[in-house]
């Protein structure tokens, strides 16, 4: 060696972009216990998103909307397929199912708290409906899982709708996990369960194989509630427009479609990031089913997994939906993953906004926990206030996007008021690549 090259600074490590950190981590973790990696939240990796699409605003060719003077409507109805008693919302954006027992009662009660006073709806989640939850929620969607846990006819017919759940965004085929720390007494109670032992939720229905038995299934349900009450189906995201063609045909009033951002209670991690879709890919073939089934705004289509923002929630509304469901988001909301209890994450060995001690039951905030010491530290009214604030702010994003399109109701918004910044979101969307008129296989350039 020279003299010369002893003076030349020597490049930094490169890790490899197959075995990087984290997937040796993961392997060294495997080899050491010999069980796989469960946790909660959704998933971590980069996937297209609503980020990947741009709204026209108007200027000369499109006339906008002055937003002190001129409205732009909210509200959404829902449920008015079959249902007696169709849903009535104010704004578009709903809680999505988390369970009492994934969460908190003082949490499901902020929940409803919050969703009520923005006039939308609340969902009940697995394992049944707690006094909280109904005395909070003006407007209650009960979850009906292939669990069953806590299921009672009384409750689907205290309820405002039911959403029978065949699929999760985060785990498309998938049965649900409880870890034991979070079986409380009561919770072991609503659910027929062992304290303290961890659960795990059948992947499918236990008296139904395909689609025609979801048609009983949905009769029996408008049976039971005099057909008073909207049936929702909800399916994780993977081949969307042959399940909500087939929920359709079986009856659903309402379609609920989650992508693979969506997060979970519990579930393997090789579930979270290695199965499903993202939801920017799944919407525009479950719209496409409604269309060729002549239904499309007659079913609605609610979609959820990874909403965030008013900008968000205006992206899917134009790619077709009628309305869209937060979970993540609104756990966010009510103050999860705070930097202010960072001291206590590091205590967990994590940090804020990682997500990856939910589903074990210590949550500092109170909110996913079953710790009555934790959870007691959660103000329900204070946590519905901050909900409502959230809500009110994605509404109102929504709206000052609209009105800038030119729309006097946020169903007005359509494909054509978006384009793509990548050749992806395009695919997946047949959206215009910005700048072009082209989309990867309409032709041409």
């Amino acid at each position: 060696m020279t003299s010369d090259s002893k003076n030349i600074p020597r490049t930094q490590p490169r890790f490899s972009a197959t075995f990087d950190r984290g997937t040796i981590s993961e392997i060294q973790r495997a080899a050491a216990t010999g069980i796989y990696d469960i946790r909660g939240g959704g998933t971590k990796r980069k996937l297209p998103h609503f980020d990947d699409l741009l709204f026209l605003g108007a200027s000369v060719s499109r006339y906008p909307l002055e937003g002190y003077r001129e409205r732009c409507d909210t509200d959404v109805v829902l449920g008015t397929r079959f249902a007696k008693k169709p849903i009535v919302l104010k704004t578009p954006v709903t809680i999505a199912g988390m369970s009492f027992g994934a969460l908190s009662a003082q949490a499901k009660e902020a929940l409803g708290r919050g969703a009520s006073a923005v006039g939308t709806s609340t969902t009940t989640g697995d394992g049944g409906m707690t006094p909280e939850e109904r005395g909070h929620s003006a407007t209650l969607v009960y979850q009906y899982l292939p669990s069953r846990y806590g299921m009672n006819p009384d409750d689907l017919r205290r309820a405002d709708a039911i959403e029978i759940v065949v699929g999760q965004g985060a785990k498309p085929g998938g049965g649900g996990m409880l870890l034991g720390q979070k079986i409380s007494a009561r919770v072991a109670k609503m659910r027929d369960l062992p304290e303290g032992i961890d659960q795990r939720s059948a992947c499918r229905h236990p008296d139904w194989t395909g689609p025609d038995d979801l048609e009983i299934k949905i009769e029996e349900l408008r049976e039971i509630t005099n057909w008073e009450k909207p049936i929702y189906v909800k399916v994780g995201a993977s081949r969307p427009y042959y399940d909500v063609s087939l929920a359709v045909k079986s009856g659903a009033d309402v379609v609920v479609l989650d992508g693979m951002q969506g997060g979970t209670a519990a579930t393997q991690e090789v579930f979270i990031e290695h199965v499903g879709l993202p939801i920017l890919a799944a919407i525009r073939p479950a719209v496409q089913a409604l269309q060729d089934l002549g239904l499309h705004r007659k079913v609605q289509l609610i979609v959820s997994g990874g909403i965030r923002t008013g900008a968000d929630m205006a992206k899917a509304l134009a790619l077709g939906a009628d309305a869209v469901a937060i979970g993540t988001a609104a756990l966010i909301a009510l103050g999860d993953n705070s930097p202010d209890l960072a001291d206590e994450y590091a205590k967990l060995g994590t940090v804020p906004g990682a997500y990856d001690d939910w589903q074990d039951g210590r949550d500092p905030a109170g909110i996913t926990t079953q710790d009555p010491v934790l959870a007691a530290r959660l103000d329900p009214v204070l946590g519905g206030r901050r909900i409502a604030n959230y809500l009110s702010v994605m509404t109102m994003e929504a709206q000052a996007i609209a009105r800038a399109c030119g729309k006097s109701h946020l169903h007005n918004l359509e494909p054509e008021d978006m384009v793509a910044l990548t050749m992806e979101a395009a695919a997946m969307t047949r959206i215009p690549l910005a700048g072009t008129e082209w989309y990867p296989g309409k032709g041409g350039f």
